[in-house]
C-alpha cells in the first residue's frame, strides 16, 4: 500500500485531496486508479487508510475508509545527532534512520570533520537530506516526514539536547558493555533519546569532555570499531527494538 503526506488542511471530513507532486507520481507512475487504496497521514501525525474515488488532472481525491490507530511511530522520540561525514554517506544515514524510525536527524559539525560546509552549500545539501528523508519515511509507512535540521556545531546541538530525558554516545575508546545494557534498558516509554555520532576522525578530547558535561553517556558498541554510518545505525536499531517489544519491570 503507498503511503502519502498532506497538510491538515487537505482533509475535509471524510475525503482528502492530494495536490502537488504527488499526482503526477499516482496518475502516470503508479497509474492508480479509482478502488485502489492508499495511506494518507497529515501534519498532526494521524494516518488513515483510503480508497481513491477521483484521480484528476490537479488532484487526487480519497474517501477514508478508517484511521490507522496503532500508527508507526515509536513510543519514544529518538534523535540522531550525526557528525558530518564525507562524500554521499549522509544520504544513506538520513535514509536508514528515517525507515529505523528517528524522529530527526541532526548534522553535527565537529573537530575532524573531513568536510566543511559553507552557509550556501549547507542550505543546499539540507534540501536535498529532507528529500531523501521524505521518500524514506512514505517507503517505511511513517505518519511524519521527520526534519533534518540546520547544520549545528557541537555547542548548539548539546544546547538542543538538552531537555532530553536520555543522551547516548557511542565511543570507541569506551569499554564493556554493560554500561551500555544499563543506558538502553533506563529508557522508559516516552522518553526521548538522544543519540551523538562522531565523524570519521572521531571525538577530539574537548568533545568528549563538552557531551560529557551536557548529559551525554558514554558507550561501547561492542569489541569492533565502526564506521560513522554505522555506529548510530547500529544503535538506533537496538533502540528500536527495546522501544517496541516494550517494557517489563
Amino acid at each position: 500500500m503507498h503511503q502519502f503526506f498532506v497538510e491538515s488542511t487537505d482533509i475535509t471530513g471524510r475525503m482528502v485531496t492530494i495536490a502537488g507532486g504527488d499526482v503526477n507520481h499516482i496518475k502516470n507512475v503508479l497509474r492508480m486508479k479509482a478502488g485502489e487504496e492508499i495511506r494518507v497521514s497529515s501534519q498532526d501525525g494521524k494516518s488513515y487508510f483510503c480508497e481513491i474515488s477521483e484521480v484528476g488532472a490537479g488532484d487526487v481525491k480519497a474517501r477514508i475508509l478508517c484511521e490507522d490507530v496503532q500508527g508507526t511511530e515509536l513510543a519514544s522520540p529518538v534523535y540522531l545527532f550525526q557528525g558530518l561525514p564525507k562524500g554521499d554517506k549522509m544520504e544513506l544515514i538520513v535514509q536508514k534512520a528515517v525507515e529505523l524510525g528517528a524522529a530527526a536527524v541532526i548534522p553535527v559539525a565537529m573537530k575532524n570533520c573531513v568536510v566543511k560546509l559553507d552557509e550556501k552549500k549547507a542550505a543546499a545539501r539540507r534540501s536535498r537530506w529532507q528529500g531523501i528523508a521524505e521518500s524514506a519515511a512514505k517507503q517505511a509507512k511513517r505518519s511524519v516526514i521527520p526534519q533534518v535540521t540546520e547544520l549545528m556545531d557541537l555547542k548548539e546541538a548539546l544546547r538542543s539536547a538538552a531537555d532530553l530525558d536520555v543522551k547516548l554516545m557511542p565511543y570507541e575508546k569506551e569499554r564493556g558493555m554493560e554500561a551500555a545494557r544499563s543506558a538502553i534498558e533506563a529508557v522508559r516509554p516516552g522518553d526521548s533519546v538522544g543519540v551523538l555520532i562522531g565523524p570519521e576522525g572521531g571525538f577530539a578530547p574537548e568533545e568528549v569532555l563538552m557531551a560529557r558535561q551536557a548529559g551525554f553517556a558514554c558507550i561501547s558498541l561492542g569489541r569492533r570499531i565502526l564506521r560513522t554510518e554505522t555506529a548510530g545505525l547500529a544503535l538506533l536499531s537496538v533502540l528500536m527494538y527495546r522501544i517496541e517489544c516494550g517494557w517489563r519491570e
